[in-house]
């Protein structure tokens, strides 16, 4: 986590955030200077190329910008924002070179094969809209220090130290707050079911 970030009440939007919503550019640069390196760990981590992981970074914080007006702030950094859009490039670049090298010419031809994909990744895109809107509902169920904890690890995809100190709590509060989260969770989705 960044230091120099303020602690914010919870509840309340930082200024930062807000700024950039209206179209301030000194306020994004101000985000993009609090999260870039943040950012860039990330996606470094995962795509092993330097070059790369600068392309994607830069194209994260375009994302961001082209964005701005549709975040929403629950209470955690913007930099979990920045981190889901980041991996979603990730995959979108993995997609794209599998795709390159695993497709044949001839299944590009064929037209009904085009139209069976896309209703199937319409569906699978609402599975998956489903989902979230279950997990987001049962997230709202649980102590909100427990759905932020969720957040952060498997939304953001931090590590338990890198949730520790945006928590600003110890390794072991974490990873006890992960479990009684997860238990929480599980409660309320078996209830749901």
């Amino acid at each position: 986590m960044n230091q120099a970030s303020p602690k914010i009440a919870p509840g309340r939007e930082p200024e930062t955030i807000s700024a950039a919503r209206t179209g301030n550019t000194e306020a994004f640069a101000a985000l993009y200077n609090e999260n870039r390196r943040e950012v860039f760990r990330y996606i470094r981590s995962r795509v092993r190329d330097e070059h790369l992981a600068e392309d994607l970074t830069s194209e994260t914080f375009l994302r961001a910008l082209r964005r701005i007006e549709t975040f929403t702030w629950r209470g955690a950094s913007v930099g979990a924002w920045l981190v889901t859009i980041a991996r979603n490039l990730i995959a979108d670049h993995y997609k794209a070179s599998r795709t390159r090298l695993e497709l044949p010419a001839g299944d590009l031809l064929a037209t009904d094969d085009i139209e069976e994909s896309a209703e199937h990744a319409g569906l699978r895109e609402l599975d998956v809209v489903e989902a979230r809107n279950t997990v987001e509902a049962a997230l709202s169920t649980i102590a909100p220090m427990q759905a932020t904890c969720l957040r952060l690890r498997f939304f953001a995809e931090l590590t338990v130290t890198e949730t520790a100190a945006e928590l600003d709590r110890s390794v072991g509060a974490v990873k006890t707050l992960t479990h009684r989260a997860k238990a929480s969770m599980h409660a309320r989705l078996a209830v749901a079911a």
